[in-house]
């Protein structure tokens, strides 16, 4: 935004610092604004030109508070401006999904980009706004309610300028809003890879702008946090009894001839006794594995130079049970099927 009302107040020295400095200090539309310089020359010549520039009637940039003369004839960007401008170019052939995707991205960064002061609306009325009245187009036809109308002209004034990315301090600040959730806590891997990807772009878009040199997110790098120690809570784990009374009640589905049933019981022991993934009980063949008379067998698969199966087990070997006096017997009756899983019933402890 653009603003006439410039106050220009005299040279004021510094002296908190171990070397004085001299400050220029003017102010648009009320907001201060101020600039260090190493010597009373330098800050005169400054002063001058915020001078020069009101007397000829250009507008104040409320943002940076500089005119245009001062900025090589062009306005600062602030990265709500940014925003707005990478959605109106890319909403009309969007789909619904991929703008309720940039919408609640660029919703995220907005208010961390942002200047300190009084009147910050609260988080979830800052969403509001910029989710349902700001950012959507089209932005005029819609009833703002006071508290709205507030927050839009706050984040207005507020937002800073793009050019504020080049330091990598405000950077780290853009990656740490597109990493959490509105609450503070820690979003999805999945959902900030999704906030990230949309802010790259209009970033991108940013330098074709000429607003930025280059994207700036290409030379920061998420620091990933600690991961949380998950424990295995026992109460919704199948414990011993539950896995026997599971094998047993499969054996129930289907005919006995199509023995239906125990290639699920054989199925499942494998899953739950040897602890395999259903991908790798589906490969096993009587040929993988070692079966002892007595004792626990074992898992040969993938031994060195044998071929991977497709969608088959990882490397490993592994105790698949103990073969029980039943589970002999099992071994003996399920030998003369035909299918491939059945011999799996011979290790289930039953």
């Amino acid at each position: 935004m653009k603003s006439y009302k410039v106050v220009i107040w005299k040279l004021s020295i510094n002296r908190s610092a171990k070397k004085p400095t001299y400050l220029v200090r003017w102010s648009v539309d009320g907001e201060p604004f101020h600039e260090s310089h190493k010597t009373k020359a330098l800050a005169d010549r400054f002063r001058a030109k915020l001078l020069r520039a009101a007397d000829q009637g250009e507008p104040f940039d409320t943002v940076t508070g500089l005119p245009d003369s001062l900025r090589g004839g062009k306005a600062a960007l602030s990265f709500l401006e940014l925003a707005l401008k990478y959605i109106d170019g890319r909403w009309a052939e969007a789909s619904a999904k991929q703008r309720d995707s940039v919408t609640d991205s660029l919703a995220t960064v907005v208010p961390a980009l942002v200047k300190p002061g009084r009147g910050r609306p609260t988080a979830e009325i800052l969403r509001r706004a910029l989710r349902s009245y700001l950012l959507p187009p089209p932005r005029t036809e819609r009833e703002r309610p006071e508290e709205i109308a507030s927050a839009v002209r706050w984040i207005e004034k507020a937002s800073l300028p793009v050019a504020e990315l080049q330091e990598i301090a405000r950077v780290h600040e853009l990656i740490g809003a597109l990493g959490r959730k509105l609450d503070g806590k820690p979003a999805a891997t999945q959902t900030y890879r999704r906030r990230r990807a949309v802010v790259f772009n209009s970033l991108e878009f940013a330098v074709e702008l000429e607003a930025l040199p280059s994207n700036p997110l290409s030379r920061v790098r998420r620091k990933r946090g600690k991961r949380p120690v998950q424990e295995v809570d026992r109460r919704v784990v199948v414990n011993l009894r539950q896995a026997r009374e599971l094998l047993t009640a499969v054996t129930y589905v289907g005919g006995y001839e199509r023995a239906s049933g125990r290639r699920l019981r054989a199925f499942f022991g494998c899953l739950y006794y040897a602890a395999v993934r259903p991908g790798e009980a589906l490969g096993l063949r009587r040929s993988d594995c070692t079966l002892p008379a007595k004792g626990w067998g074992a898992s040969n698969w993938l031994r060195p130079g044998r071929r991977r199966a497709r969608h088959g087990p990882t490397p490993a070997r592994r105790t698949i049970g103990e073969v029980s006096s039943s589970g002999q017997r099992e071994r003996e009756r399920y030998g003369s099927c035909p299918s491939h899983l059945r011999w799996c019933g011979c290790f289930v402890n039953t």
